[in-house]
């Protein structure tokens, strides 16, 4: 049976552990616990079934946290202390938050740092999802143990502007040639380069600071010579190759639970933090440094196509809706700006693309950055680790639903492309203020008529001159 190879897998990964500890760079459970078609939540499938082998069936280390009491909280799986409540009521620009790292003592330690991309997206736990109204949202950190809030709407800024910094400095340049750091939105579920500085500003951020474990985040690739390659940082064995062509995420999940490589066919889709995992943040199809320019992948890993990007086994839950699966960017994360497609949020970057469909139909892409939507995107198996098979999850209870899509006639759904049904959340044909995905001051900009809506003759092209819109601190 292949519910008892998984759980093998996972023994073999402990028992390399002679000391009885768990590897240095441990991947935490993404927290997903159900399951879906490309349209709702449906009961875990079957062996064989469709929709087999997601992210929700594979249980990996579960999160798992101590509040010690003194403003810290350590992470028992990987080894890393975190500071429990960092300053919310304000954000600070990358520089600023890098030099506050070199003075910031608590709990009598002063050898605190600026968490890199890897360690601050440990945290993320894919429960969450962001709606109109923090009432109707869920974050994507746990709350139980971490203080959190949500972007200040009373100061101009938007619902989701709950991105934390990390210490990772894109090698290349996003937008319009600009400098890049890469973060983690708690309140979208999202990794994005965000320029340091742009025409029209500065970018403000959360920052929560972290010591601890120098390891985590630090791979350790051998070739195994058989098509695969181990990570003994992690515990982990990739397919060293890929799928060789992009397909759905139905077919993705297929193609990974029928793979059987190098003598073993417990292979699956990897998870969010899984694939995250082996991404190389020192490489870029498009460093300014030559000698890194490339893939942001080990060169160990062969890639069909350099500027692929990744499924993963994880659904993204937004606004209630389950018609997008995660995937990372290996190559550059495109977006279209004013009509010219660009790369907008960096090599590594963490998105989402919808299930199924023709990529045709989002021609404008998604998001405020016009995010280029593929839908055919690539695969990388994984095995091994420390996941074992679940069977069964929480009971349906109708909450998630597929949300962007629209019946066609005769049956069946088809997507709904175009700006105001990407984000018209409550299906009255236009964009609200509320609904709307960008700063207010663009909501006024493209309002022309004064009606308190947006309709698709006044979406714009693409985000104002200069980038990512930027937001001052407030004070």
């Amino acid at each position: 049976m292949k519910n008892a190879r998984i759980t093998a897998a996972a023994a073999l990964t402990f028992a390399a552990c002679a000391s009885g500890q768990t590897p240095p760079y441990s991947i935490v459970d993404t927290g997903l616990d159900r399951c879906f078609s490309n349209d709702r939540e449906i009961a875990y499938p079957q062996a064989g079934e469709a929709f087999d082998g997601q992210d929700a069936q594979y249980q990996g280390a579960a999160p798992a946290y101590k509040d010690n009491g003194d403003g810290t909280v350590s992470d028992i799986n990987t080894g890393l202390m975190w500071q429990k409540t960092p300053d919310l009521k304000s954000k600070s620009t990358f520089a600023q938050t890098v030099a506050g790292a070199k003075t910031f003592q608590l709990a009598g330690h002063a050898d605190w740092r600026l968490p890199t991309i890897k360690e601050l997206y440990s945290l993320i736990d894919f429960r969450g999802y962001s709606a109109r109204a923090a009432a109707q949202s869920k974050h994507y950190l746990d709350t139980n143990v971490f203080a959190f809030a949500w972007g200040n709407e009373q100061k101009g800024e938007r619902l989701i502007d709950a991105q934390y910094w990390s210490a990772t400095e894109y090698v290349g340049k996003t937008m319009s040639g600009n400098p890049t750091v890469f973060g983690v939105n708690f309140a979208d579920g999202r990794i994005k380069g965000y320029p340091k500085v742009s025409p029209r500003g500065e970018m403000f951020e959360f920052v929560r600071y972290v010591r601890g474990n120098p390891k985590y985040g630090v791979n350790d690739f051998a070739d195994k010579g058989d098509g695969t390659v181990s990570d003994r940082a992690t515990g982990l064995v990739w397919q060293k190759a890929d799928s060789g062509k992009g397909m759905d995420w139905q077919a993705a999940l297929a193609y990974a639970e029928g793979l059987t490589l190098a003598g073993h066919d417990d292979w699956r889709l990897p998870s969010a933090k899984e694939l995250q995992s082996i991404v190389d943040y020192s490489r870029a199809p498009d460093a300014t440094d030559a000698a890194r320019r490339g893939p942001a992948i080990d060169p160990v890993f062969k890639m069909s196509d350099a500027e692929a990007w990744y499924w993963t086994g994880t659904t993204h839950l937004e606004n209630h809706a389950c018609g997008f699966a995660v995937y990372l960017c290996f190559g550059k994360a495109m977006g279209s700006m004013r009509g010219e497609k660009m790369n907008v949020h960096g090599a590594g970057a963490q998105r989402s693309d919808p299930k199924t469909g023709n990529p045709a139909d989002w021609a404008s892409g998604n998001g405020p950055q016009g995010d280029e939507v593929r839908i055919l995107n690539y695969v990388r198996c994984v095995r091994g680790g420390e996941a074992t098979r679940r069977t069964s999850g929480p009971a349906l209870d109708g909450t998630f639903t597929a949300g962007r899509s629209r019946p066609m006639a005769g049956g069946g759904q088809e997507p709904r492309p175009g700006f105001v049904a990407h984000l018209d959340k409550d299906g009255d044909g236009k964009v609200s203020r509320q609904e709307f995905d960008g700063p207010p001051p663009e909501f006024d900009r493209l309002d022309r008529n004064r009606d308190g809506f947006l309709s698709e003759d006044e979406a714009p092209k693409g985000p104002p001159p200069g980038g990512t819109p930027q937001r001052k601190r407030q004070p």
